[in-house]
């Protein structure tokens, strides 16, 4: 049974949401408040004078006494009748006329008159715990003076609700006309003063939660009630079900799990940091990857003694000497080019327009080139402040060689070598310096608040498309080409307004053993893309037949225990045969997540595009979803008494106990008396889908055996 005690003074609600919250949950409901106001009713009955200056305590006492012991007094519990009768009689109207209010707190502070109604509140709470009680054994709401500190001081969840003084006094004033009278705000105001004599309501004890609900409604107020019940709740069928462990050998790490240690939830900030944006520009095969490796401090972006190797505008956060910003690697530019290697010179002009500066790359050992002027026009064109590093300048014998590139009026030309880090601290801290003199700041740090959402499958299946879609405009380079994209693209992408974290990747190749040079490093990359996401889309070219390939992608993330939306993208080019054939597919090959969510779009024309939101929403809320322990073992004990573990060798394994260990994904450790079979492990997977959901989400189920203790 769950006892709620709630205490406060007037004005703030207390037998409003005290009621709501018992009819929430199907408890009883006792208002203290009305068993005191009865009382005084009683006593002015019986002729009591309790406007006297000194009243006779001995005989209120008495007649009070009477009024429970001989059968007067009733009060129902029922949240939605809540009446107070006297020999039959409802007087719930009477007790709350203006005269029983003013008179109330004159037996209300009579002490032997409270040990008297302490008793009967503390009875009428210890009920409800019977199963033939008007709650089942639920529970009980209980609000009103000392139920937190002297009638519950033991009950599960104790609240103290108050507000601020100018708004109880604005609640007050507005207070309900009673039955044969108005119930004042002088009225309130001088009870609250009388009972503060004997009983403490304005501030919390220890162990009681303390609630202003001054500036929250009657909804919210509701809800942090629910909130407190909720967390009670699942303790107390946690206490239940962990006692089936009582008995059993259990090492340090299962104490762990049973205590909730094991809970590593991961919490994600919040809040876009805005910094500078510098671009890395220059022809191919100069060395700009390796310059962005080098700053990065690590191989982020593919090298390849190939030109043409980067393809996209890439993306970093990066640090120097403390200072924070957005660094962007480029493919080469060249002029008066064809085909992807013009997409790939657009992309590297898009990166100089939205960046805040430039670090313009040229190659030492080549000299100066026709390419490179005309990349200088482009970047006087921009405006933007540029720095120029002199690249492929191994020793200091060798700098003479930057000399040529004063020609180029761009300033000092610092001589690198990016390969070998000589001379790249100097040319950052010139970069950051006119970093810092540039007119705007374009650039966020990649915000870690945002759910971040891998798009992976096999190459040409069109995730850079897909991208491009969803963010309306060139964000990836597209071309018929396989394999196009080879870094990881990390956009900020607003779908169905919501800001994602989108990280384009290289298409998966069959045998990454048989890979090399940009491809091997691609594929590594990718698989490295899919561990930091939290949702994985794994796009399929549905005008295609599934291959093998196809499912080894599905896999990966499924093995990383990523949220998958399944997105069958071409749709469009599908004629009614061909859907057959892939429903019947989805049936054979896709057994392993069908319960990944299924969307069918076209990227290219943006058909069906809109429906990805929620599916990824979906996925997301399953990876994050935690199910109460006392929930998931309850669910557990129904379905063992359902179905069983067969019996193996005359034994029949038991489910002791279950916890939920971890979420992104959903873990479950189970502790049992002996091995549950892989088919049952697979039978309680799908009866924990289909009473929880978690579309979209794998969940992982783990059994610990467990050995009765050994008697000494």
């Amino acid at each position: 049974m769950i006892r709620v005690a709630i205490d406060g003074p007037a004005g703030v609600g207390k037998s409003s949401t005290s009621k709501a919250l018992a009819k929430y949950y199907g408890f009883a409901y006792l208002d203290t408040g009305a068993m005191y106001r009865a009382c005084a009713w009683w006593c002015l009955k019986q002729g009591i004078d309790l406007d006297a200056e000194t009243v006779d305590e001995r005989l209120i006492t008495e007649t009070v006494g009477e009024f429970f012991t001989e059968g007067h007094f009733d009060i129902t519990v029922d949240p939605d009748d809540s009446r107070v009768t006297c020999d039959g009689e409802d007087i719930s109207e009477a007790i709350r006329s203006s005269e029983v209010s003013t008179h109330v707190s004159k037996v209300s502070s009579v002490i032997p008159v409270r040990h008297v109604l302490i008793a009967a509140q503390r009875a009428t709470i210890a009920r409800e715990a019977a199963a033939d009680s008007f709650s089942g054994g639920l529970g009980i709401v209980a609000e009103g003076r000392d139920i937190t500190t002297v009638v519950a001081p033991d009950a599960e969840v104790r609240v103290l609700l108050t507000a601020r003084e100018e708004v109880r006094q604005a609640r007050r004033s507005g207070q309900a006309v009673a039955g044969n009278g108005v119930v004042g705000a002088e009225d309130v105001d001088a009870r609250d003063k009388a009972d503060s004599k004997v009983t403490s309501f304005l501030t919390a004890a220890d162990g009681v939660t303390t609630i202003d609900n001054s500036d929250m409604d009657f909804e919210q107020t509701l809800d942090a009630l629910i909130e407190l019940v909720d967390a009670a709740i699942e303790e107390q069928e946690y206490r239940q079900y962990v006692a089936n462990l009582e008995g059993y050998e259990l090492d340090e790490a299962d104490e762990a799990l049973v205590a909730g240690r094991g809970l590593d939830d991961a919490s994600r900030e919040s809040g876009p940091k805005q910094v500078g944006v510098l671009a890395v520009i220059g022809r191919p095969n100069v060395g700009k990857s390796t310059l962005v490796n080098r700053i990065l401090g690590r191989r982020a972006a593919v090298v390849e003694d190939t030109p043409g190797v980067t393809r996209d505008r890439v993306s970093y956060d990066a640090e120097w000497s403390g200072t924070d910003f957005k660094l962007v690697d480029t493919g080469g530019w060249e002029a008066d080019v064809e085909g992807i290697d013009s997409a790939i010179a657009s992309q590297a002009q898009v990166a100089v327009q939205l960046s805040d500066a430039v670090v313009f790359v040229v190659d030492a050992q080549v000299g100066m080139t026709d390419t490179d002027e005309r990349i200088v026009k482009l970047l006087r064109a921009s405006g933007k402040p540029v720095t120029l590093a002199v690249n492929k300048i191994d020793d200091a014998v060798s700098e003479y060689m930057a000399a040529e590139f004063w020609k180029l009026g761009l300033g000092e030309p610092y001589a690198i070598s990016a390969m070998h880090g000589r001379g790249v601290g100097d040319l950052l801290d010139a970069a950051l310096d006119s970093l810092k003199k540039a007119k705007k700041t374009s650039g966020f740090l990649t915000p870690t608040h945002l759910r971040r959402v891998a798009l992976v499958g096999r190459p040409n299946v069109g995730k850079s498309s897909l991208l491009n879609q969803l963010a309306h405009e060139e964000r990836a380079v597209v071309n018929d080409l396989a394999g196009t994209t080879r870094d990881p693209v990390d956009e900020v992408v607003r779908v169905d307004g919501e800001d994602w974290l989108f990280i384009d990747t290289a298409g998966i190749k069959r045998r990454l053993h048989k890979l090399s040079g940009a491809e091997y490093y691609s594929s590594l990359r990718t698989q490295a893309a899919i561990e930091r996401s939290e949702l994985a889309l794994v796009l399929f070219d549905a005008s295609q037949p599934i291959s093998d390939q196809d499912l080894k992608v599905m896999s990966s993330a499924v093995d990383a225990g990523r949220a998958i939306v399944l997105v069958f993208n071409k749709w469009d080019l599908m004629d009614e045969f061909d859907r057959q054939r892939m429903e019947r597919l989805w049936k054979t090959e896709f057994e392993r997540v069908t319960w990944a969510s299924r969307v069918n779009l076209s990227a290219k024309t943006g058909w069906h595009t809109n429906r990805l939101a929620r599916a990824m929403r979906e996925a997301l809320d399953s990876w994050d979803k935690r199910i109460p322990t006392g929930k998931l073992n309850a669910f557990l004990g129904q379905i063992q008494a359902a179905h069983p573990h067969p019996l193996r060798g005359g034994k029949q394994p038991r489910i002791l106990f279950a916890t939920q260990a971890s979420t992104r994904p959903p873990r479950f450790v189970i502790f049992a008396t002996g091995f549950l079979e892989h088919g049952y492990r697979r039978f309680l997977e799908r009866s924990l889908r289909e009473e929880f959901g978690f579309e979209g989400s794998p969940i992982q189920i783990s059994v610990n055996i467990r050995e009765k203790k050994k008697r000494k």
